[in-house]
């Protein structure tokens, strides 16, 4: 399942992966991966800054995530070119759900958030539910 949200022209696609080789269900240890791509359908070049996480497992526990850039980089991406990048969550519940913004910095120096959609972390085997 594909997730995608845009906001002032940066394009945002989420497909998240449940990891039953790196989960341990027995042990309350649930690993999904998610790839993004960021597309840049609009005019101007844009760097990402960096991200911020809203992350609730299937027991209402919240993490809140916030670094720079994302897997170590801080992509500069021009108009009609994306990054895409894969990534990782551990869980201590079979279901979540995840949502979050980045920070853009445009040509002028200008910083402004984009919208990560909210996607859920289900089991292949679970119905799908956003929260």
């Amino acid at each position: 399942m594909m997730y995608r949200s845009t906001t002032r022209g940066i394009q945002i696609t989420v497909e998240p992966a449940y990891m039953a080789e790196q989960s341990l269900p027995q042990s309350g240890r649930y690993f999904w991966s998610y790839t993004i791509e960021i597309a840049n359908l609009g005019e101007e070049t844009v760097t990402l800054l960096s991200r911020y996480w809203k992350i609730t497992d299937g027991n209402g526990k919240i993490q809140e995530v916030r670094g720079e850039g994302v897997v170590g980089e801080q992509p500069t991406i021009g108009p009609g070119s994306s990054f895409t990048y894969t990534s990782g969550c551990p869980l201590e519940t079979p279901q979540g759900i995840m949502v979050g913004a980045y920070v853009m910095e445009g040509p002028g120096g200008e910083m402004f958030s984009v919208d990560i959609p909210a996607f859920s972390l289900d089991l292949p085997t679970a119905a799908r539910v956003l929260h």
